[in-house]
């Protein structure tokens, strides 16, 4: 009973412990959040006004804008208080060795608005003062502290384009949780942040402070009146920007709990089987008891309540203990993450509402009453007089056939959907059909334990003789039993293998494809994914080494009567076929060249067009214009969709546009003379980022790595309730089997081949669930991998054989280590005693 209240106690505590902390993490964003709208009653923002590098097209040309003159009006509107012109964008801090400060993707830079004593509110000092010329720069105090910089220090920042060096005059407190979760807070004068992220006189966004007592309403009223009128331009209260903000913290956070809550799914769905496989035994230790209960009068019905409300009081028990604990989860997880981990979280109390309470407990006892339904059901039909007579009564051939025929079905219903979804490339089919394949399988497991085990019977009596052959003989004496428990440790590692053959088979694809498909000896691109400045290209031309480039560009085209978007790939057409693999199927292989269109075969499949076609475009300057389609390119990784020549598209896509990325092919190939010099043309931006084939391969693994050891770890609880199924098994057969123990003992066993028989038969448990884990882990891998086909090109299902290995060795080690305390007290057994007992 200890075991299986600890196991929904785990469950449970997975459960509590994820709604603890994303409510938690939840309530301090929102307090945190909030602060940022203290000073805002109205906000006017210009959507068109994006900054350089943050979209494909780049700061958006004419149109209405928020200017000067508009914040004036802004600020002499009746109750008004003030209005501030606020332009933002991303700026990558350099630390002393040159490396970038923060993550690339929270970077932030900004305006420093002065007041009449010199300081912005918004952004209150804690040392110096704030910037006042181009040449000046103030920084969040904790940026200042990582890098190392001092009030009068020269710091090295950057935009989409060459470091600048200038002098930081102040350093800086902020609420923004950008800042706050480790990133970074650049803020330069108002003219220089124009000129850096829009263009000079125009702002992003106005902010209107009110008047104390100043209706809301009234004044956004007056905002809409007072503004240029232009589709781009939106007005909104403080009050609806921080609503806003409210729902997207909370569609996060719902986001973060659903995915944690599947993982604390699937360790109660492991505790299941423990939970049923202990009330079976339970029910089977009691047969006599029960069958006299039946004999004196008790009714079917009151048999199988008195089990469920046993169920029912560990169920309980073991929440309320799960309960807490995942309150101490959730206060030790934020610890972590703000301590070694330095996610930086914001502060706030623990939040265990009552939804959470409902919740964590109510799903327990739901878990523990319904995994012992079954047993109650079987406890109820023990008839009194055959019950008398026997300690436990085996399976009916027809309870058996049923179950064989269920599991059957389901399993042949799971290969179906595995078939199906693999060739439609189906996700969702793929994982229903996963989902019946496991549970047939497990309906199926007492079928298959009896001919699995039996390959392990030569090498167990080869090399452990009687105690072997003993070991062998006790696993298969209830198959239902060995089932269950091989069953629990049987999921955990379905998923851990399957997640580990996709994520070798992804590594596989990628780098097979970064090797055929790019030539280029280098990738600049910038770290946060967004747009590199045009300046940098003819930077790279001119660098010593450099014999050949390409840039690549993305431009937003309107196609179609519909005036549906898609997407151009731009590049050199002169170039690009020494920097990228172009196999042209259909047309010219020099169609760029020609001016004309290269479209993928996908592409081509799914719109419908040929060699010749001419495809009608609106560039985003609004020009309009006509591509023909000159060839049809065979899938590539580096170009995908529609590609055409930089020469045609380039000088109508939008004023100030970046690059996606630059492709560079070296005289000597890829060598770190020529990495470094590529690092120096781009003025040593600690946001550009300079990769080979190494480097791409290298970050691919790293990724897949980051994400396999983050389920790793969320799979580890169902691991660990496993192994608690196997311990209490194993420790329930040793007290069953007591004077079966005595008597081998009796007979000259010694109390080491005890030990051993135990062990061994743990060991084979293990394994069979291993085995069978392992095997359904790779069946739904490759289905899923098929899946997988039209995002990685030539993908394949990549069985690593070591990580198999150590998956097997794992679960042989995890049934050693269960068996060690029912193997002792097995080998304790008093002889005399063990033969007495009944």
């Amino acid at each position: 009973m200890l075991m299986t209240a600890l196991a929904v106690m785990l469950g449970t505590a997975f459960v509590a412990g994820t709604l603890v902390f994303t409510d938690t993490l939840g309530n301090a964003l929102r307090s945190q959040s909030a602060k940022s709208y203290t000073d805002i009653t109205v906000t006017v923002s210009d959507r068109g006004a994006v900054g350089k590098g943050y979209d494909h097209g780049g700061r958006t040309a004419g149109g209405p804008a928020l200017t000067e003159d508009t914040r004036k009006a802004l600020a002499a509107l009746p109750g008004a208080a003030e209005a501030r012109g606020v332009v933002s964008g991303f700026a990558g801090i350099a630390d002393r060795k040159g490396a970038l400060i923060g993550n690339g993707f929270s970077t932030t830079g900004t305006n420093y608005v002065p007041g009449a004593d010199g300081t912005d509110p918004r952004y209150p000092l804690v040392e110096g003062q704030g910037p006042k010329s181009a040449k000046e720069i103030a920084l969040d105090r904790r940026t200042a502290e990582k890098g190392g910089y001092q009030v009068g220090d020269t710091v090295r920042v950057a935009v989409n384009g060459p470091v600048m060096e200038l002098k930081l005059t102040g350093t800086l407190r902020t609420n923004d949780p950008r800042v706050v979760s480790g990133g970074s807070l650049a803020a330069f004068d108002t003219a220089t942040a124009q000129q850096l992220y829009l263009s000079p006189g125009r702002f992003a966004e106005i902010d209107v402070k009110g008047k104390p007592g100043a209706d809301d309403n009234a004044l956004l009223t007056a905002a809409k009146q007072a503004v240029p009128p232009g589709d781009t331009i939106d007005a909104q209260t403080g009050r609806e920007l921080a609503a806003d903000q409210d729902r997207m913290i909370e569609a996060g956070t719902k986001g973060m709990s659903r995915a944690l809550l599947v993982f604390a799914g699937i360790a109660l769905f492991v505790g299941v089987f423990i939970i049923a496989n202990t009330f079976t035994m339970l029910v089977a230790q009691r047969t006599r008891e029960l069958a006299l209960l039946r004999a004196v009068g008790a009714s079917r019905k009151q048999i199988t309540r008195s089990v469920l409300l046993e169920a029912l009081a560990v169920g309980l028990s073991a929440s309320v203990a799960g309960l807490v604990a995942g309150v101490g989860i959730a206060s030790g997880l934020r610890a972590l993450l703000n301590g070694p981990l330095e996610a930086n979280l914001p502060d706030g109390p623990l939040v265990v509402g009552p939804s959470t309470v409902l919740t964590a407990v109510g799903v327990g006892v739901l878990v523990t009453v319904l995994a012992a339904w079954l047993p109650a059901r079987r406890a109820s039909r023990i008839a009194p007089v055959a019950a008398m007579s026997s300690a436990e009564q085996p399976a009916t051939q027809k309870s058996l056939l049923v179950r064989n025929i269920i599991g059957l079905l389901f399993s042949a219903a799971g290969v179906g959907g595995l078939l199906a979804g693999s060739a439609a490339k189906e996700v969702k089919l793929v994982g229903l059909g996963a989902g019946a394949l496991l549970i047939g399988v497990f309906v199926l497991t007492p079928l298959l334990a009896r001919p699995l085990i039996a390959l392990f019977a030569p090498l167990l009596r080869r090399l452990y003789g009687t105690p072997g052959k003993l070991a062998r003989e006790n696993a298969v004496r209830n198959p239902r039993r060995t089932a269950a428990t091989a069953s629990a440790l049987t999921i955990g590692v379905t998923l851990i293998t399957a997640l580990t053959v996709v994520g070798a088979s992804v590594n596989k694809a990628v780098d097979e494809a970064t090797a055929s498909d790019m030539k280029a000896d280098y990738t600049v691109a910038m770290q946060n994914y967004s747009m590199l400045s045009p300046d940098v290209a003819p930077q790279i031309a001119r660098t010593p080494g450099v014999t050949a480039m390409s840039v690549m560009r993305s431009v937003p085209v309107e196609t179609g009567a519909d005036g549906d978007t898609e997407w151009l790939t731009a590049v050199d057409a002169d170039t690009i076929d020494r920097l990228a693999t172009v196999k042209v199927k259909e047309g010219a292989a020099d169609a760029l060249k020609q001016g004309k269109l290269l479209i993928t075969a996908g592409h081509a499949e799914r719109t419908g067009l040929t060699v010749g076609s001419a495809l009608a475009v609106t560039y985003p300057d609004g020009t309009k214009g006509s591509l023909v389609v000159g060839g049809v390119l065979e899938a590539n990784s580096v170009l995908s969709g529609l590609v055409a020549p930089d020469a045609v598209v380039g000088p109508h896509a939008s004023a100030g546009a970046g690059l996606d990325k630059v492709l560079v092919k070296g005289a000597d190939g890829a060598t770190a003379g020529l990495k470094q010099a590529l690092r120096d043309a781009t003025g040593g931006n600690p946001l550009i980022a300079v990769k080979g084939e190494k480097d791409i391969k290298a970050e691919n693994r790293q990724l897949v790595t980051a994400v396999l050891n983050m389920m790793y770890g969320l799979l580890g609880m169902s691991v660990v309730i496993a192994v608690l199924g196997v311990v209490n098994t194993m420790a329930m057969s040793v007290f069953e089997r007591r004077r079966e123990i005595g008597m081998l003992r009796a007979i000259g066993l010694d109390r080491r081949g005890i030990g051993r028989m135990v062990r061994l038969e743990s060991l084979v448990i293990a394994l069979f669930g291993g085995v069978v884990g392992v095997l359904l882990g790779i069946v739904t891998a490759w289905a899923g991998i098929r899946t997988l086909a039209d995002v990685f090109k030539g993908i394949t299902t990549v069985v690593p054989p070591v990580q198999v290995l150590v998956f097997l060795l794992g679960a042989a080690l995890i049934g050693l280590l269960a068996a060690l305390w029912p193997a002792r007290r097995a080998a304790r057994v008093d002889i005399l005693d063990a033969i007495k007992s009944a």
